[in-house]
């Protein structure tokens, strides 16, 4: 087999010559073997947005040349396609989410990605004016807004059934239950328009999520101060991100508080853990309906 060598501050790695990916791809592969619990595709395919926002945001200011942003763009939607397709080299590296570095072993798997096919240097020019500490959040919101509006669309499609149920059913009485024993008359429409509004909170729910993840840390660089970002990069690159993923996503107020706090994803888990419940509450509701 024919291989090459990379070079890093670390040291030197030989690698397969045709690799789509390179030195750090290789040493987080090597560093993070932990099998079943692989880097979600979501996320991928929200960081390559992220990737071609910066990159379009850099040709614009002529921070890289219109024919290297154009290549790394070709690249992003090249990657995202297979993704798409699961034909992406993404999905044979099995690289694991669980890795330290706050994800750092993903963002440069991703700028080599990038790199090797636009022949461009993945941490000068596809991560220009970048840091994992402000790309992987951003992307890790993105990814979250598109599945919580999955389920906010499953959750409309459940309350119109019971919706439906509740007028199909509206005179049929049934004996409410107390304890697991027979209590007192209703409609079984009555019982299913309860199951109907509790699943209206759940979208409600689901809307207040999208809400604490529409705020992003793009252009904050490591620590959120922008160092080494240009403040015209740091206020386009939130326009080309809102055209890019089309969300109506905004610059955080204050780019070094939301760079160092993650509170945001805890309470959205817990938003969607009380959904959670409602789920499992109504499932076992209609089970010992079903039981008479």
């Amino acid at each position: 087999m024919k291989t090459r060598i990379e070079t890093d501050c670390i040291g030197s790695k030989e690698l397969p010559e045709d690799a789509p990916w390179g030195i750090h791809t290789a040493r987080a592969l090597e560093n993070f073997p932990i099998p079943g619990n692989r880097v979600n595709p979501r996320l991928i395919a929200a960081y390559l947005q992220v990737k071609h926002a910066c990159a379009l945001a850099n040709k614009e200011l002529r921070f890289l040349p219109t024919d290297k942003a154009d290549a790394i763009i070709s690249a992003c939607h090249s990657v995202q396609s297979e993704i798409i397709n699961l034909k992406s080299e993404i999905n044979a590296l099995s690289l694991s989410a669980l890795q330290g570095g706050a994800g750092t072993s993903t963002n440069m798997m991703i700028n080599e990605l990038i790199g090797h096919r636009a022949q461009a240097h993945p941490i000068e020019e596809v991560n220009l004016h970048q840091s994992t500490n402000d790309t992987y959040p951003t992307a890790l919101k993105i990814a979250a807004i598109r599945g919580v509006r999955e389920l906010s669309d499953a959750v409309a499609a459940l309350q119109g059934s019971f919706q439906t149920l509740e007028k199909t059913w509206a005179n049929l009485p049934i004996l409410g239950k107390t304890e697991l024993m027979d209590a007192v008359p209703l409609t079984l429409g009555a019982q299913f328009a309860s199951f109907a509004e509790a699943f209206a909170r759940d979208r409600w729910r689901t809307f207040k999520c999208e809400e604490r993840l529409r705020t992003v840390n793009l252009g904050g660089t490591a620590i959120g101060t922008g160092l080494t970002a240009p403040r015209s990069y740091i206020f386009l690159v939130i326009e080309k991100l809102r055209s890019v993923t089309g969300l109506g996503l905004s610059r955080a107020e204050n780019l070094i508080e939301a760079t160092a706090n993650a509170d945001c994803f805890v309470e959205v888990s817990g938003i969607l853990n009380a959904a959670a419940v409602n789920f499992i509450k109504v499932s076992e509701d209609l089970r010992r309906l079903a039981m008479g």
